[in-house]
């Protein structure tokens, strides 16, 4: 894909709550900023922090969703690039992603729940709280997500986010 060189590149990076979104978001990030130039980072706790959102039910995260959208194409446009490492697993938000952001690159981190839970990845899956994605509310996972990569965890987030870069490189032709 050839880049749009007047905006940023929007790396929208989506699995259920603890599959490594964030470490990998994080791990990718001086590696993008080096190839790609300044780029930022959200993790979805960052965004519901900044922006104040307390409720978890479906139509709230939907919600929350279409603003973080917004907000990371308002950001694309200003030629930065974003990271954005948020659960967003809705079919809608992800093709309005796909028609409205330019040099858009949705992965997507496929992990089983039950592997998450097996291996503490996130203490939420042992709280009462109700309102989970992936437990309570089903997830609408990335019908051709440009990048999946699989985490049972029996690779190092390191490995996992070398594979991603790699990918990276190959999706954007700079």
């Amino acid at each position: 894909m050839k880049l749009n060189k007047k905006k940023g590149i929007v790396f929208w990076i989506t699995g259920l709550p603890g599959s490594g979104k964030t470490t990998i978001a994080k791990k990718i990030k001086k590696s993008i900023e080096l190839k790609y130039g300044k780029t930022i980072l959200f993790s979805g706790d960052d965004l519901r922090k900044i922006l104040n959102f307390v409720e978890y039910n479906k139509e709230k995260r939907l919600l929350y969703s279409k603003c973080y959208a917004h907000l990371i194409k308002n950001l694309s446009n200003q030629n930065l690039n974003v990271i954005i490492a948020t659960v967003a697993l809705f079919n809608e938000i992800h093709a309005w992603n796909r028609k409205n952001i330019q040099n858009y690159c949705e992965i997507f981190i496929k992990t089983d729940v039950n592997k998450i839970k097996k291996h503490k990845k996130k203490k939420i899956y042992f709280e009462k709280k109700g309102n989970l994605v992936g437990i309570d509310i089903l997830p609408e996972f990335p019908l051709n997500p440009d990048i999946k990569i699989l985490n049972n965890f029996n690779k190092s987030t390191d490995i996992l986010s070398a594979t991603i870069l790699k990918k990276i490189y190959k999706k954007f032709i700079n």
